[in-house]
């Protein structure tokens, strides 16, 4: 018995001394700026400056942004695998996880030779039409974790039975989606949308390609010509991030069927 319990609590142990270890010698090392004492120097520093406050602000609308084209895409898209075509399930499945296996970098390639001002569709032609193709990226990005989201939570409710009784009451589709089968689902759509946040604040490579004023690219800028602000932006993302963690958990834990 003694064994069996040793080796779970040694590799959450190791675990947690790997992941925790470097966080907290971040966090020491913020406090250091002042010489000789420990202050906040560093996060005063680095929220009063007006470039983090406009970059943020910027990737936090972008964000939201994604949040809405991909509920708008994944959750019509997984509703309509599941009720009329489950034939395809794989297919979606497999589309939806090569994000996962093509790098952020291929893609927004991809995207520049397509959509540059001498093509067709000139998407980086001006500033609102590139971020709307910084959008369209992330949404691409964000794939995998909102359609597995809305997918798991699909399937723990019988939507051919609620789909069927709202026809019955004379709904139209539309109706159907947004007033039944999104209120059921509201769970898993909020988890892919924090997820969503998560993965967009701090992303770097698709918006410093697209030469857009991001929180990612502002991050690298900081960390290439300071010391100590870099620390304090590291542990302010981690703490966006786990943020949005609890708030999956804030949520899960009050949907139908949790027990508080």
């Amino acid at each position: 018995m003694k064994t069996t319990r040793f080796f779970p609590w040694l590799g959450f142990i190791v675990g947690a001394v790997y992941f925790l270890v470097p966080l907290i010698a971040t966090f020491e090392f913020s406090l250091r700026m002042q010489r000789g004492v420990y202050s906040f120097k560093a996060y005063q520093v680095v929220l009063a400056d007006p470039n983090f406050q406009a970059s943020f602000s910027y990737s936090a609308v972008i964000a939201l942004m994604t949040i809405i084209v991909g509920i708008a895409l994944v959750v019509p898209t997984a509703y309509l695998v599941q009720l009329k075509l489950p034939r395809l399930r794989p297919v979606v499945e497999f589309m939806t996880l090569l994000p996962l296996v093509v790098p952020a970098i291929v893609i927004v390639f991809g995207y520049l030779r397509m959509y540059n001002s001498s093509s067709w569709l000139p998407l980086t032609g001006s500033a609102r039409s590139t971020d709307l193709l910084l959008i369209f990226a992330y949404v691409t990005l964000a794939l995998p974790y909102m359609y597995r989201s809305v997918d798991t939570a699909l399937r723990t409710i019988d939507i051919r039975t609620l789909t069927e009784a709202a026809q019955s009451l004379g709904s139209s589709w539309p109706r159907i989606l947004i007033q039944v089968i999104l209120p059921n689902i509201r769970v898993g759509v909020l988890s892919g949308a924090f997820l969503t946040f998560a993965i967009v604040i701090g992303e770097f490579t698709m918006a410093s390609l697209l030469n857009r004023p991001a929180f990612g690219p502002y991050m690298q800028l900081i960390g290439a010509n300071r010391a100590y602000e870099p620390a304090a932006l590291a542990v302010i993302a981690f703490a966006i991030t786990w943020a949005c963690m609890g708030l999956i958990q804030l949520v899960a834990s009050f949907s139908p069927g949790q027990k508080r």
